[in-house]
């Protein structure tokens, strides 16, 4: 049985195993050499950091078994990051030029993901939600979802790849649509 619980530091690793876990559509890890914290230190330390009040921890007697972390003001997040989040990352993982995994997820640290500004100001909440297997098919995904859009007070978007077609058919099933898109990925958005 899973439940969902408010974050504690307790769950960070947990959460940040999640992350990686499920950073593929297919699933599995991405690269046998792949840094664990990495992706975690992208897509769920800022939010919890920041947000602790937004997260919900889905959990069972295996431990973290997925998460749902957001933002009610984007650009407001953003800046945070950039000042407090971003800068000792960048020197803890100075820019290789590399290609391979890890290389892509740090660029990621120097060139933040952001939607595009006219995005944010007409949608400027977010949010990133990720589930295990085990956490799939109960409508957990949909609760959370549905209680943090009425919630929010305001529009609501996400970035998804243009390659996960599953998950894009599910936020279409939940009202959202495709507002934009950019090289990789498309943003969806509705309306609380």
């Amino acid at each position: 049985m899973v439940d969902v619980v408010n974050f504690n530091f307790s769950h960070l690793p947990g959460s940040y195993a999640v992350c990686l876990e499920t950073s593929e559509p297919g699933g599995g890890r991405p690269s046998p050499d792949a840094n664990p914290e990495l992706l975690g230190q992208v897509y769920v330390g800022p939010y919890l950091v920041r947000h602790p009040e937004l997260a919900s921890i889905a959990v069972d007697n295996h431990g973290v078994a997925g998460y749902f972390l957001a933002t009610t003001n984007s650009v407001d997040f953003w800046q945070w990051c950039e000042a407090n989040w971003w800068p000792t990352l960048r020197q803890q993982y100075p820019l290789t030029g590399s290609n391979d995994w890890n290389g892509q997820v740090i660029e990621l640290i120097h060139n933040p993901p952001t939607a595009p500004p006219e995005i944010a100001e007409k949608y400027p909440a977010h949010f990133h939600i990720d589930l295990l297997p085990r956490a799939q098919g109960g409508g957990l995904a949909r609760r959370l979802i549905d209680n943090f859009v009425r919630s929010a007070g305001v529009g609501v978007h996400l970035d998804v790849g243009k390659d996960n077609v599953k998950a894009i058919a599910i936020y279409h099933h939940l009202g959202f649509e495709i507002v934009g898109e950019a090289p990789e990925s498309f943003y969806m958005a509705k309306f609380g």
